[in-house]
């Protein structure tokens, strides 16, 4: 009897010591981590009837309560940068972010990093980062097409679709990547394409990365091999864009060079054409040395110097206008940006272009 009841006690104590055991294990094998860095945009905005519209008004904490499933998913590492709208967003603005994202980055247990941003220059801030983050982890761009006060608000469900993307091996070395509507695009290639739609980023002729299934599951397709990387300086250069038009005199173009302008991108027809009298002040403004960039107001295509008409793509290469490619004017001007940061000669800019 005496021997049963020894038996037993072994019994019970493995048990509890197993237990605790597990329990032991479990604490130490904790979710995994992702960074979310907030600045504002619809994401982060209510209607305030007495302003009759939409005003900032959303913490990165409110956001992140907003999607329950997160703590399913991972720990959050937040960083609440601001609460602005995307039009006021800036290069400095651009770099605070990049630290920020560098600094949750650089923690081992961080698995990638979250921006939260407003849509109207997303696509802006995703290629900045695309250009600039060190790390081959993933950095993805949300935002919103509807306010957090309306009862079909988007943001929460973007929240949950990039923090399983940047849980997700196979997003390693995809670059920064634009998140919306179930729908992933890489940073270079995307655009938005409608005011209002919640289906509003489009990749062209390129088209998305991947997509995030309804049940949460990653699916990739391809990835975007035209990247490149810059360390940038704590002051970025000042780029003008401007926008040819029938009947321009490019008197801006002028201005601009004479007003302190680095670097002006131009925002030509076709395949990146202007007139006589803007040709000149192009030509004016290589003399003063100051770079031009001609890009399209064409959202397909690449700027190629095919026509040499006085102010078709022939003769301004000739005379040391940089070609855009295929990128839309906003993100030529970033890339001009980084590649004064490096050199002021057009022929060594026109190489980060080419890449």
């Amino acid at each position: 009897m005496r021997k049963s009841i020894f038996v037993l006690a072994l019994v019970m104590v493995f048990t509890v010591s197993l237990i605790v055991g597990m329990g032991t294990q479990a604490e130490s094998s904790p979710l995994p981590k992702v960074g979310v860095v907030t600045t504002g945009g619809t994401i982060a905005m209510k209607y305030d009837p007495a302003k009759k519209g939409f005003v900032p008004a959303v913490s990165g904490e409110d956001l992140i309560a907003m999607a329950p499933k997160l703590r399913e998913l991972a720990r959050i590492e937040l960083i609440d940068i601001a609460r602005i709208p995307s039009s006021y967003m800036d290069p400095p603005m651009w770099i605070k972010v990049l630290k920020s994202v560098e600094k949750l980055l650089s923690d081992t247990e961080v698995a990638g990093a979250v921006i939260t941003h407003g849509t109207d220059t997303l696509e802006e801030t995703a290629w900045f980062l695309d250009l600039t983050v060190k790390s081959p982890k993933p950095v993805i761009c949300i935002g919103a097409m509807r306010g957090a006060s309306e009862v079909d608000f988007d943001g929460p469900r973007n929240l949950e679709n990039a923090v399983r993307i940047a849980l997700s091996k196979e997003a390693i070395g995809k670059g920064t990547m634009l998140v919306l509507n179930n729908q992933i695009n890489a940073a270079r290639e995307v655009t938005k394409t409608h005011t209002a739609q919640v289906e509003t980023f489009k990749s062209g002729e390129f088209g998305f990365l991947g997509y995030v299934n309804a049940d949460g599951k990653i699916i990739f397709n391809r990835q975007s091999t035209r990247r490149q990387h810059f360390d940038p300086p704590e002051k970025l250069p000042r780029v003008d864009i401007l926008s040819f038009f029938t009947g321009a005199d490019g008197r801006y173009i002028k201005f601009a060079s004479e007003d302190g302008a680095e670097g002006i991108v131009i925002v030509g027809t076709g395949l990146g054409h202007v007139n006589p009298a803007v040709h000149d002040a192009i030509e004016a403004a290589l003399k003063a040395g100051v770079p031009v960039v001609m890009s399209t107001r064409v959202h397909q295509g690449r700027v190629q110097p095919v026509y040499s008409f006085k102010g078709g793509g022939v003769p301004l290469k000739d005379k040391g206008v940089i070609l855009a490619d295929d990128l839309n004017p906003q993100k030529a001007r970033i890339l001009l940006m980084l590649a004064l940061t490096k050199t002021k000669d057009p022929k060594e800019i026109q190489k980060y272009f080419d890449k």
